[in-house]
Order: C-alpha cells, then structure tokens, then sequence
C-alpha cells in the first residue's frame, strides 16, 4: 500500500471523510460494555477509525504498512488521546502483524482497506488476535468511483480521459472483487454475520472533490505527471456545469460488516 498512496497523504488526512458518530456508535456496541476494551485498528492510514473511537477504547493499537500514514495519524491522535489510554502505532500489514504477548483485541476494525488484503488469511490470523467474545468489524462507504451522481459521474469521465477507461491503483489497475464480503467472513472464524446500514449525506465543493481525488490511488496527483494543472482546469470547468454555488450533495452509505465466532 505505501507505493499505491505515494504523495496522497497530506490529502487523504485533510479531505478523506471521516468516521460519523452513528458508525462509531454500532462498532461500540459490537464489544462487550462491563471490562476495558482494546482495539486493533487494520490498514489505519491517518487514524480516521481510531480518531472516531478514541474515547471508547482503553488499548488501541493501529497499523499501516505506510510510514507517511503512521506519522500523519500519529500528529493527529497523540495530542487528542485521553489520559489512561495507550496507543501503539505499528508499521506492517495486517498478514505480518504478530501482537503483543497476551495482548487480543475485543475489537478489529477494518475500514476501506479489506480489498488490499490477503482477505482469508488475516482473518484466519486474526482468530489467535481477538478475544473470546470478540469481534471483526469490516466496513466502509461507496467508493466515488463506484457510486452514481450526475456530477460524480461526469469528473469521473474526466479521470478516465487523462488516466484511461480502467481504474488505476498506482501505476497498475485496480483489482475488482467479485465477492460480498459477508461470504468470505462466513468461510472464516468469524463466520456469524450480522450487517449494518448507516445512510450518510455529504456537502463537497470543487476544493473538496479535488483534494478527495488527490487522496486517492485512482487519482494520485503523481499519476497525471505533467498534466496535473490540465486535468485539475478541466475537472473544475465540468464541475461548474452542475452547481452554481459550488455545493455538491452526496448520498452514501457505510455498510459494516460484524463477524463472531459461532462457538462463542
């Protein structure tokens, strides 16, 4: 991943949607309320999951296989974390991450990062890492290049006119998974599905999509090379042609994923 997010992290901290309260609120409830909670936070870039939950978490550790990520989060969550709790931040993936001794988690968050995993075999590896009574939360928003709106769809033929019909990811192409990810949960420890819908609305203006896109792997500022400043005139000239007041509407969704054990 730290390749794929070369040049992206300054926009990602700043533009990235963060985690909205009621998302918080139902990953809170998937852990038992009566013992102190620890959290291990996977593929967690600038702590956006950790940020949204750091009042509700007595041990958190978070980790990321990018440097740059790791060092955003840590500027954002050391000055904001409460006192009493501890944070780790950790450089590995999730396939490479070995905890603490003793240490498990009552929570794994994995949020907008599954489909850059070795999806069976972390949560094969994540049996040993989560408590009993534990649980694996895999969530996320719809992509901007998967969800339809007039506005979306047209910068979108904009990113695919300087960039090609395929959907990059860094210098290669973004890899679709075919499969809901409830079924590959189900052929794992954490089997006991339940899913959650929380609708979310959002306002963006020009700055905002733009920055969102620079946070990107689909539109990494590096991908345009020398033609950065042309695609950035030519989005905001298509752009115009759908607010006059440079307000954009979005309805999206998170869709989480609770996985338990069905022993338990």
């Amino acid at each position: 991943m730290s390749s794929l997010f070369t040049g992206t992290v300054g926009f990602y901290r700043q533009y990235r949607p963060g985690i909205p309260t009621e998302v918080a609120e139902v990953l809170v409830r998937a852990t038992a309320a009566d013992r102190s909670r620890r959290l291990l936070d996977v593929g967690t870039g600038t702590g956006l999951v950790v940020e949204a939950l750091l009042n509700r978490f007595d041990d958190i550790i978070a980790i990321d296989n990018d440097a740059d990520m790791l060092a955003a989060a840590d500027s954002a969550l050391r000055p904001a974390l409460p006192a009493g709790t501890t944070l780790s931040l950790v450089e590995c993936t999730a396939e490479e991450f070995t905890p603490p001794a003793g240490w498990r988690a009552d929570l794994v968050t994995i949020c907008r990062a599954f489909h850059w995993l070795d999806q069976a075999a972390v949560l094969s590896l994540l049996d040993a890492q989560v408590a009993p009574g534990g649980a694996v939360a895999i969530f996320g928003d719809n992509s901007f290049w998967a969800v339809g709106s007039p506005w979306k769809d047209a910068v979108r033929s904009v990113i695919k006119e300087f960039l090609g019909e395929e959907r990059r990811a860094g210098q290669g192409t973004f890899q679709h998974h075919n499969r809901p990810y409830s079924e590959i949960m189900e052929e794992s420890p954490f089997n006991q599905v339940e899913e959650v819908r929380v609708p979310v609305q959002r306002t963006w203006t020009t700055d905002s999509i733009l920055g969102y896109l620079y946070s990107t792997t689909f539109a990494a500022p590096h991908l345009f090379g020398d033609r950065l400043d042309e695609f950035e005139a030519k989005a905001k000239a298509t752009l115009a042609d759908f607010s006059d007041d440079d307000t954009f509407g979005e309805d999206n969704e998170f869709l989480i994923r609770i996985g338990r054990r069905s022993q338990e």
